[in-house]
């Protein structure tokens, strides 16, 4: 196919197949747009219509998101995982209104100076918020141009991303563009899927070099797999006579920067230091659950155990540390593995109440 058949068949499809319901392609603007592509990398859609309309609702505009605490911006965040992403997102839109006007700038070069927007997401704000042409290559496209010129070699290394980076400005069309954008990233999310491609309804099918190898799965060419290296780290729940949890804020840098987060421990013998350390008596201690939470480079085995201490004095709450009340939590961003281990820890206090 040319370029102009190969957007033009795209186009015909997404007319009559395509998503044109989706909560950010409502009142475009480049706020809404530019929020949705953060949500999505490496996210899937079902995960975000769950996220994207209550972020919507609590942060209306860039000025209100570079308004608000970096506690509720977590907050909303809270369980989509990658959490530089929410702090990227919020640095972007102070810079946006104190550098812009609170405009975005309609410059696929200006985007990618801005923290968290590389090519592909900058490509994407421009083109289906503003209408420039600029092709983007997420990781939907890049399978479907992948296995349309079946591209060998993975697409994480320089010389293979800039062939697709070659196909992708190729067929992007001269109109219509914030449709096209919106259709390739489609094609790939319902018809050109990871592990069952619906080949035969494909409007790309007729020129598909993957398709005439018979060889569809095989492209894009995976990563080469490593094994990934196992950490093991104990994380007590204190809780007091309340019933609330001790957290403590991580550094802004680093693993679940700026979350609000569990003690973690080596081991058990080191309990009695940080009991000392809050003024606390340790009462008992049980062990619950273990779970494993995978990172993109190590797997982290958490072993929890619910911790009952005494507070003998009154303590205030420090800036890094604070008593997480499990009845009426307050609204902060935290990891989704502590998540999970509060509600834990909340059931079993819950039935020792009941009992």
């Amino acid at each position: 196919m040319s370029p102009e058949q190969f957007s033009g068949a795209v186009l015909d499809w997404f007319d009559r197949h395509g998503r044109h319901d989706l909560p950010w392609q409502q009142g475009i603007t480049p706020y809404r747009v530019w929020v949705s592509e953060i949500m999505l990398q490496q996210t899937q859609v079902s995960t975000v219509l769950n996220y994207f309309g209550r972020f919507m609702d609590a942060l209306p505009t860039v000025e209100a998101l570079a308004a608000a605490p970096e506690d509720e911006v977590l907050h909303l965040w809270t369980g989509l995982g990658y959490y530089t992403r929410a702090r990227n997102l919020q640095k972007t839109a102070k810079i946006v209104v104190e550098q812009y006007g609170g405009e975005f700038p309609p410059d696929v070069e200006k985007l990618t100076e801005l923290p968290g927007i590389g090519l592909s997401t900058a490509g994407a704000v421009a083109s289906i918020s503003m209408g420039l042409r600029a092709p983007i290559l997420d990781g939907n496209v890049k399978r479907v141009l992948a296995r349309y010129t079946a591209q060998e070699g993975y697409p994480g290394e320089p010389k293979v991303a800039k062939a697709l980076w070659a196909n992708a400005e190729r067929y992007t069309p001269h109109s219509r563009v914030n449709d096209y954008t919106q259709a390739m990233m489609d094609l790939g999310a319902t018809l050109c899927t990871r592990s069952k491609p619906s080949c035969l309804i494909c409007p790309l099918q007729r020129g598909c070099e993957a398709h005439m190898l018979g060889q569809e799965i095989r492209y894009p060419i995976p990563k080469p797999r490593k094994e990934l290296p196992q950490r093991r780290t104990l994380m007590p729940l204190l809780a007091n006579d309340d019933g609330a949890i001790l957290l403590y804020r991580r550094p802004s840098s680093g693993l679940w920067g700026g979350l609000w987060s569990l003690p973690e421990l080596d081991s058990l013998e080191q309990l009695d230091d940080l009991v000392d350390q809050h003024g606390l008596q340790l009462e008992r201690s049980e062990a619950l659950s273990g779970l494993t939470h995978t990172f993109s480079h190590f797997q982290l085995a958490i072993e929890p155990w619910l911790v009952r201490v005494g507070q003998p004095g009154t303590h205030v709450a420090e800036a890094d540390w604070l008593w997480y009340n499990l009845a009426t939590p307050p609204r902060l961003g935290l990891a989704a593995p502590v998540k999970k281990l509060l509600k834990r820890a909340a059931d079993v206090l819950n039935a020792g109440e009941s009992s």
